[in-house]
């Protein structure tokens, strides 16, 4: 019985081995397992092309998108591939203006020098209004009408963040603008869904933060001079895929998690 059992279990081992060497000949390197592949997410990007936003980093913001988007739809330095992406304008010539919500079909097949020519293309800088609550009410609409809203939604703007609706006796900058952005058709939109907002000043940031009202809303805010800092992170001489101190960077600065609603 002793030899029985000897020999039942040495099989056992055999197998195991046996399966271990196919699963490793089938695993390619830089594959991600499936508990290592980050879940589902929607994003949403927005960009200021507002007169005002071109003279505060509009340049160096869209070159950094280009790097942004390909970056996600090829999962480079772990970053998440969305399941769904969509690209506007946060503005217009006047307030309530319909936006085109540039598909993740418009980005794939391109290479960065493509991307950054059609955001150029598509958002020259010469709106006149910065309309967040327009774009906001489109996003939950799409997220709706997509039957998007089982996975995380995450909206990433660059954006100078100051509101540029006239509104009748309320000064530019003032608290009163940040207090009348509307959230709402985000807060329950998905069970997880989080604001990043980059090239903002220190200023801007603490308004939103401390003025815009939200409840399961999570923003994030990257100050401009962090932003206009991600080429410093390039090396030279090294292919986009292997660029893995930019990606750590952009995973840590901008995509960095955001646990709490109220930070």
């Amino acid at each position: 019985m002793s030899r029985l059992r000897s020999a039942i279990t040495a099989s056992l081992v055999s197998a195991a081995i046996l399966l271990a060497a196919v699963a490793g000949c089938n695993f390619q390197p830089g594959q991600q397992s499936s508990q290592q592949r980050k879940a589902p997410m929607t994003l949403f990007i927005g960009v200021d092309a507002s007169g005002s936003f071109k003279h505060q980093g509009y340049d160096n913001a869209l070159t950094f998108l280009a790097h942004y988007i390909y970056g996600h739809l090829h999962e480079l330095g772990g970053l998440a591939k969305p399941q769904a992406l969509f690209v506007a304008s946060i503005g217009g010539k006047k307030p309530g203006e319909p936006k085109s919500f540039h598909p993740i079909h418009d980005f794939e097949g391109k290479d960065i020098e493509q991307i950054s020519t059609e955001l150029r293309t598509w958002f020259p800088p010469s709106d006149t209004v910065t309309d967040f609550n327009s774009f906001f009410q489109e996003v939950a609409r799409i997220a709706k009408e997509r039957n998007l809203i089982l996975a995380p939604i995450t909206l990433m703007v660059v954006t100078d963040g100051i509101p540029d609706v006239p509104t009748p006796g309320a000064k530019a900058g003032s608290r009163t603008l940040y207090e009348q952005i509307d959230l709402n058709p985000l807060e329950y939109l998905a069970r997880s869904i989080t604001l990043r907002l980059t090239y903002v000043s220190p200023k801007v940031g603490e308004q939103w933060r401390k003025h815009v009202p939200r409840q399961r809303v999570r923003l994030w805010t990257v100050d401009t001079e962090v932003m206009k800092g991600w080429k410093d992170q390039m090396q030279p001489g090294v292919d986009t895929a292997h660029q893995d101190r930019f990606w750590k960077w952009v995973q840590d600065n901008v995509d960095f998690r955001v646990r709490s609603a109220k930070l």
